[in-house]
């Protein structure tokens, strides 16, 4: 229990603000699974979001004409909700109701040994706007046992089966729950919708605005970001300016480099999709909140808990409290980033398609989203020899914060890190050090394909050292990289 308090406080501080329920900290049995929803593959700015006019005189069907996969719709009832119901069984077909047209639903992948979160951001502008959508989606997937983590970005357009609405865009589910007063409201049909399409079960949320996102970041002083490939897309050039006004913006370009960005350049950089993809923000967002993550175990920022706590509190919606925050911040150093793995379901696990209706949607390849979820859900057991193999990193380019790149990039793939100045900034060639009598040439080979270096990169130099390799970066190096390859 402790454990998956300290996690959500690890990983984005968003664990803090209006409580959901009684707000005295978790329940003591078994927790209803919370959901919401991410953004999609249309290289657009992002709309204001959409507000429906609630018509109770029409069904979801009439109001949002949705084609059958196969057969005739015809009207049919919600299904029996039990608030008595033990969670889904992994390994089983999710329970549930749906017509004859309706996709056939996933395999339950979450098992009792995992908790499960739902991270998002809310382009909610005010709160007395009633319906809107999240811009990004993450489920933070955590086994206490290992204390390891795993992050899986889902695309906003993902088109998927929402139970007594039917096929749509898995951002709208959060929508249809509130329009149609669905039990647990939009959180409960955003739940039933991943459960039934995906077979992952979330135990709890949080969900942060643009403001407070701004907020955050900014009372932790800012946040350094590994920005491995450079940006670009239109940026606004001052927040105070009219975003409706088209001269009020600019191109702006960030990264290379280990880039410090208060709140207003953090949320650019994890939500815009102008000049890219909503797969690309995937990426952009996770890098955003594993560097929080790395800003929220320092020592400074535990201590900024109450401060962040009142700063945000009208506009971060989590089930857990202050208290349970202060409790348990010691145990935010237990993890590191080598901890934390990630997944991103991209362009390989869907197929791009337009709608009868005109809609871009992306269509899931089913079982190739299965296989990574379950594979991203799996415990990974480090043996003795991976627990103790950290590589230590040294800048020898005249770049900044290029040493740190090529540490995050370690990160990804599982390996610890730690940095350490070079002796010079002028090396031409890229070299990895193996310092042990017998080096592992299977394990050298794959450190240099995790960082795109080529085989005549590795030096042999036995000696007496607390690393078994050193990482020189030098000019040859190239700091742009997939993470969605580099997670083993």
């Amino acid at each position: 229990m402790m454990k998956r308090l300290s996690f959500t406080l690890l990983l984005l501080l968003t664990a803090c603000g209006t409580s959901v329920g009684s707000g005295a900290g978790l329940p003591q049995s078994t927790p209803t699974p919370l959901f919401l929803v991410t953004v999609g593959e249309d290289a657009t700015p992002t709309a204001t979001p959409f507000q429906p006019v609630l018509d109770e005189t029409v069904t979801p069907f009439e109001l949002f004409p949705i084609p059958p996969l196969s057969g005739t719709p015809t009207p049919f009832a919600p299904p029996v909700f039990d608030p008595n119901a033990v969670l889904p069984t992994a390994g089983t077909p999710v329970s549930f109701y749906a017509p004859p047209y309706a996709p056939n639903p996933a395999v339950v992948l979450t098992d009792d040994q995992t908790v499960t979160f739902l991270l998002l951001g809310s382009d909610q502008r005010s709160s007395t706007q009633t319906y809107f959508r999240t811009d990004i989606l993450i489920i933070a997937a955590l086994r206490p046992a290992t204390m390891q983590v795993s992050l899986i970005s889902l695309p906003r357009d993902l088109y998927v089966y929402i139970p007594t609405v039917g096929m749509d865009r898995v951002n709208t589910a959060y929508e249809y729950g509130i329009m149609y007063n669905y039990p647990g409201g939009g959180a409960g049909l955003l739940k039933d919708t991943i459960l039934y399409n995906l077979g992952v079960r979330i135990d709890h949320l949080a969900i942060v605005d643009f403001d407070g996102f701004r907020k955050i970041v900014n009372t932790l002083g800012g946040v350094d970001v590994p920005v491995y490939c450079a940006y670009t897309d239109w940026h606004l050039i001052s927040p105070t300016l009219d975003p409706e006004n088209e001269d009020n913006w600019e191109m702006y370009t960030v990264g290379p480099g280990l880039v410090h960005m208060d709140g207003d350049l953090a949320l650019w950089y994890a939500r815009s999709r102008s000049k890219s993809s909503d797969f690309d923000r995937g990426r952009r967002s996770q890098e955003v909140l594993r560097a929080l993550y790395t800003r929220a175990v320092s020592t400074d920022a535990i201590s900024k808990i109450s401060e962040l706590y009142d700063d945000v509190s009208s506009s971060v919606i989590t089930d857990l409290g202050l208290g349970d925050l202060l409790s348990l911040a010691p145990l935010a150093l237990e993890m590191n980033n080598a901890d934390i793995r990630s997944y991103y379901v991209g362009r390989g696990y869907v197929s791009s398609w337009i709608t009868p209706g005109g809609a871009s949607v992306q269509l899931p390849n089913g079982p190739a989203i299965q296989s990574m979820i379950q594979q991203a859900l799996a415990p990974h057991e480090k043996a003795p020899e991976e627990e103790a193999l950290t590589v230590e990193v040294r800048n020898g380019t005249a770049n900044p914060g290029w040493d740190a790149l090529a540490a995050e990039r370690l990160n990804y793939a599982g390996y610890e890190t730690r940095l350490a100045p070079a002796d010079r900034t002028d090396y031409a060639q890229s070299l990895l050090y193996d310092l042990t009598a017998s080096p592992d040439l299977a394990q050298v080979g794959i450190l240099l394909s995790m960082l795109g270096l080529d085989p005549a990169a590795f030096v042999s130099a036995p000696t007496q050292s607390d690393v078994p390799y050193v990482l020189i970066l030098g000019n040859d190096y190239q700091p742009c990289f997939n993470p969605a390859g580099a997670t083993p």
